[in-house]
């Protein structure tokens, strides 16, 4: 089953597809069982972080090389489109296949994370980050529309394993 499918609808004013996997719902958890197959079928390493971000994990040539982190969420608000969010977890499961099948190693390990409520529509926080990311990417240097993450030298919260 594609990804689009898990929580689709049609809108019957606009009539485009659409998809509604809001975080923390049954079409949610069936969105992410989905990702973690084929994570797992890409040869990746799959574990899960306490706030329920999922990683997958490719090594590198050089194991004390820090990970290069891609990815986003599949989570979505009511009334989604198909790609929005999982192009980037989709696309970074493909670059790592991809890279396989031609026999690429790289020196540092790819990870492609799947962030949890990154929409913030089930726990919304307007002057935070959202819950999942903010768990990876660590303290924001300035809130609101402007926010970025704080330097790879930042403290990681606990909840990253």
């Amino acid at each position: 089953m594609d990804l689009a499918e898990i929580g689709a609808y049609d809108d019957e004013h606009t009539g485009p597809r659409g998809v509604n996997r809001l975080a923390l719902t049954d079409a949610d958890a069936a969105g992410r069982r989905r990702v973690i197959a084929w994570m797992e079928q890409a040869g990746l390493t799959v574990r899960t972080d306490r706030m329920g971000n999922i990683y997958g994990r490719r090594e590198g040539t050089d194991p004390t090389a820090a990970p290069v982190l891609t990815g986003s969420h599949i989570d979505s608000v009511a009334t989604a489109g198909a790609f929005d969010g999982c192009l980037g977890v989709l696309g970074g499961i493909e670059a790592v296949r991809t890279l396989d099948e031609r026999g690429i190693s790289t020196r540092r390990p790819i990870e492609i994370g799947v962030f949890t409520e990154e929409e913030g529509v089930r726990a919304p926080t307007p002057a935070s980050p959202p819950p999942g990311s903010a768990s990876t990417c660590g303290p924001w240097s300035t809130p609101g529309p402007t926010a970025s993450c704080a330097p790879p030298s930042a403290t990681w919260p606990s909840t990253r394993t």
